[in-house]
């Protein structure tokens, strides 16, 4: 149980660098508006409430996503979505300032 918990809300220990390295999408689940503000370089920005609707544009389900938001709450949100859509390797990356830090 409080390992799927801390699955969810992006508490395992994933090596994120390592993932970009290997071509892990970044996926910013954030609104248009603060993902002008300020976002990692490369990201895909598509906001959560979006993304149901927005599937086609992550073509690859077995391609690692690193989803990230303003907290961990959206992105947590948004790794279930990809997940029940058959994503395979989706990890959350939590707040994108502090994923910034880890790749």
């Amino acid at each position: 149980m409080l390992n799927s918990i801390k699955s969810l809300f992006g508490l395992e220990k994933t090596d994120f660098a390592q993932l970009v390295k290997e071509g892990a999408i970044i996926l910013d689940v954030r609104s248009k508006g603060e993902y002008a503000g300020g976002h990692i370089k490369g990201s895909v920005n598509i906001p959560v409430d979006q993304l149901g609707n927005s599937l086609q544009k992550l073509k690859d389900k077995a391609k690692p996503i690193i989803t990230c938001c303003a907290s961990g709450m959206r992105s947590a949100s948004a790794k279930s979505i990809l997940k029940s859509n058959g994503y395979t390797e989706v990890y959350n990356g939590g707040g994108w300032s502090s994923l910034q830090n880890k790749i």
